[in-house]
């Protein structure tokens, strides 16, 4: 392996990391808070095809302010149904899911290329040249946000807040703090996360949409989590593995002559998440009441 492979490995396993690092981190806050959202695949594509929409109708920002949205406003639909209105997060989020792929393949029928969508380069989010290559600055908030969320959770009295929701609520309940509306901000910051996430593959790295775009990021961002056991810095260290596997499973893919199979080592990032979950799932302790609705005695 040369040295410009090494450079072209790092280049894409940063870009790969961006959006498990940031639906992995929103994803943290909303479950300190109590909410466990597996409906993140179907956020990240619900707000690549906003984003990409938005970005050819005002610009690449306005795409990533849409996709952002999008995702804070499933997260808000998803947490109004599971505070207020005693819903189940599992089967919420799974609504999402199957929402999302059946209304971004009819979208993409619309835009009159079913199941694909090329974004324009004219609208794609500028890149940071580099002596090692270009590189998009959301890679920078990427790699920044957790260390400021791990900071609010272990520093702040809203921090505090956020876990006396998950872990104690009827204390915290006691102590004067709104429980539902703490897990309603919490969700929200979270879909915005997985939001920004979403429109970043469309609008700021792959320049298109298809229909299954996500292609289980949204899963492998919730092993980032159970990794992580809810600390923000060990997701990004999490995100930036899977990131690698992906990223060597195209660097292989290029070789003129395949040691491995292709299909094989697309498989890798997959069984990466399940040796993952299956060795850190036993281990992780979880908020007490995570998935649980608050009923007010």
């Amino acid at each position: 392996m040369s040295f410009s492979d090494i450079i072209s490995l790092l280049r894409i396993s940063l870009h790969a990391m961006v959006p498990l690092a940031l639906t992995a981190v929103g994803e943290i806050v909303g479950e300190t808070a109590g909410l466990f959202n597996i409906g993140l695949e179907g956020i990240l594509l619900l707000s690549a095809f906003a984003g990409a929409i938005g970005a050819e109708a005002g610009g690449p920002y306005v795409g990533l302010l849409v996709g952002m949205g999008v995702g804070g406003v499933m997260s808000l639909l998803f947490a109004t149904i599971n505070t207020y209105w005693k819903g189940t997060q599992m089967v919420t989020g799974i609504g999402i899911n199957l929402f999302a792929m059946g209304f971004v393949a009819f979208g993409l029928i619309q835009l009159g290329a079913p199941g694909f969508h090329d974004v324009p380069r004219a609208v794609s989010l500028f890149k940071i040249r580099t002596p090692i290559g270009m590189y998009s600055p959301v890679i920078l908030l990427a790699l920044v946000l957790p260390f400021v969320i791990h900071w609010f959770l272990k520093r702040t009295r809203a921090g505090l807040m956020l876990k006396a929701a998950g872990e104690m609520p009827e204390a915290a309940d006691v102590a004067g703090i709104n429980i539902n509306r703490i897990r309603l901000l919490a969700a929200v910051f979270g879909g915005a996360m997985a939001g920004l996430a979403g429109a970043y593959m469309s609008v700021a790295w792959l320049g298109l949409v298809t229909k299954g775009l996500s292609a289980g990021r949204g899963f492998i961002a919730l092993a980032c989590v159970v990794f992580s056991g809810l600390n923000p810095l060990l997701a990004l260290l999490a995100a930036f593995i899977f990131g690698f596997f992906q990223a060597l499973a195209e660097w292989v893919k290029t070789l003129p002559s395949k040691p491995i199979p292709g299909e094989f080592v697309s498989m890798l990032p997959y069984i990466v998440t399940l040796l993952v979950v299956s060795g850190a799932i036993g281990r992780v302790r979880f908020p007490k009441f995570l998935g649980v609705p608050y009923k007010r005695e």
